[in-house]
């Protein structure tokens, strides 16, 4: 069973965003970027499944600039058995990659889709939805458990009552959420093994996809600064201040 894990090139999680002076996006000048972390827990439970035996070949995909070459080698180093770029300066709303995404895997074939829940720049939550609907798949979100029995997987969700099992058949989009797995370190021997696995590139324009922006972003602005707190001597103290802010 091949399967497809599509990768996307983020700020790194431990840099401090900071929004452009026009207010127009985020500014990604001279800003350290890596693998988003869903993805990451993606890569990791697709190499654990072929490690099992479930999976026979693993497929890294991301839509992004050239740069993003960088990303998927670090899937490669992780243990996927090659990647594909689908090159693109753009910034693509969900649905244009979603999209895209479509067009990959009507060539590509695999048995199952293993992406991230949600990118944590744009935090939309919606691509792997809607790839379910454009390939009209069965989805299983919010992964934390995912078993893989050749025609189908048992895939345990993590929803606000507790933990969800469900069967779906496949092929089928399955989205990871964070106690899935904790991803492994890529050792210097896999990073230099990545170098020679094949990653192939292929202009976003040439899958004759439509990618038109349905969406205008207006401002980004970041969130308001938390004023310091205030310590009070007695109950009523807390109350009357309370009352006061309009809390109470």
């Amino acid at each position: 069973m091949k399967v497809l894990v599509p990768v996307k090139r983020v700020i790194d999680y431990n840099v401090k965003a900071r929004v452009k002076a026009d207010q127009s996006g985020v500014d990604l000048a001279n800003v350290k970027m890596s693998m988003n972390p869903f993805c990451e827990i993606a890569v990791e439970e697709a190499v654990r499944q072929k490690e099992k035996g479930a999976a026979t070949e693993v497929v890294a995909v991301s839509i992004g600039p050239a740069q993003a070459q960088e990303t998927l080698r670090t899937a490669l180093a992780m243990g996927a058995d090659r990647a594909l770029l689908i090159q693109t300066d753009a910034d693509l709303e969900p649905l244009a990659v979603a999209k895209l995404l479509k067009a990959v895997i009507d060539e590509e074939a695999p048995g199952v889709v293993i992406m991230g829940k949600q990118a944590i720049d744009g935090d939309n939550n919606a691509t792997g939805q809607m790839l379910a609907a454009l390939l009209d798949w069965p989805q299983a979100t919010f992964a934390s458990e995912v078993v893989l029995n050749g025609s189908d997987a048992k895939v345990t969700r993590e929803v606000d009552g507790g933990l969800q099992t469900i069967d779906v058949a496949l092929p089928a989009i399955i989205t990871a959420d964070l106690r899935l797995n904790e991803p492994r370190y890529a050792s210097l021997p896999n990073i230099m093994k990545a170098k020679k696995k094949p990653l192939d590139v292929k202009d976003a324009a040439s899958l004759g996809v439509d990618v038109a922006p349905r969406l205008k972003v207006v401002k980004v602005t970041e969130p308001p600064k938390r004023s310091g707190g205030i310590k009070v001597e007695t109950a009523a103290d807390l109350v009357s201040n309370l009352k006061t802010a309009g809390v109470l």
